[in-house]
This record gives structure tokens, sequence and C-alpha cells, in this order.
């Protein structure tokens, strides 16, 4: 088998490296979060929050894991946070707030299992670091968004 120059077998492996060097083939930073949205944003967390909270307006009524969903934001984006931890749920919550879905939101019913499943399993791989504080902040916060909506 011929490797390309650069490449190389690491110590001990059967197979060829993939990267030129460790480390490499990891993303860096936020890619994802970039790629994710249709146009480019010098700011990928002001985005995510922007649309987060679009989107949690529109739906909050309709969603039996709103508080859920807003603990695991609050969690995400406070400063204690470990990163692994940030990652994981930032991803629950890009997912949440993206267009493409497995299951359309628009569908009645279905629409929102997919994100709700996608949640749960990020909740519970973080279990831990989602503080009662984040819980009381959830708590607060979608109550005042359920008592300021208009009601039809």
């Amino acid at each position: 088998m011929r490797v390309r120059q650069g490449f190389g077998r690491a110590p001990g492996l059967p197979w060829p490296m993939l990267a030129p060097r460790p480390g490499a083939n990891h993303m860096t930073g936020m890619a994802f979060a970039r790629s994710a949205f249709w146009r480019q944003d010098t700011n990928d967390d002001e985005t995510l929050r922007r649309r987060f909270w679009r989107k949690l307006a529109a739906v909050a009524a309709r969603i039996p894991f709103a508080e859920d969903l807003l603990a695991a934001y609050y969690c995400a984006f406070d400063r204690t946070t470990p990163l692994a931890v940030k990652a994981t749920l930032v991803g629950a919550i890009a997912y949440f707030v993206l267009p493409v879905d497995a299951i359309p939101d628009v569908m009645p019913i279905l629409g929102f299992t997919d994100d709700a499943a996608v949640l749960t399993a990020a909740l519970r791989l973080v279990a831990s670091h989602v503080t009662p504080e984040h819980r009381t902040l959830a708590q607060e916060k979608l109550r005042a968004m359920t008592t300021s909506a208009p009601r039809s």
C-alpha cells in the first residue's frame, strides 16, 4: 500500500495516518456551528442565541420539553461549564434551531420528537453539570414567556 508523502503510519498501527500531524483530523473551535447556518456570520454565539430565542418564543407553549431546553441553554452559556459539556449542549440547541431536521417541525405531533430525543440524550450525558440554578432560571424564564404571550 502506497502512502502519500507527508502522511505516514502511526507507530504500532497497521493503517496509515489520515493527517500529517496529530489532532489535524479534529474540528477546531466551533467550526461545525459556522457550517450549520446559511450565511457566514462573524459571531456564531450571537447567531445561535438570536435564533434560539426567536424559535423558542414561537413554539414554547407547544413543546413539553421547553423547560429542559432552557436549562440546557443556561448551562451551555454558563462560564463555569466545562468546554466538552458546552459543546454537547450547543449541538443539541443548534439541532433545535436549525431549519433542517430529521422530522420537520411543522408536522403536527411528531415535529419536535427528534428535537426532544437529541436534547434528552445530551442532557443525560451532562446531567451532573445542569445545576439547580440553571433549572430555576429556566422555570422563571418559561413562566415569564407564557404569561406575557398573547392569548388566542
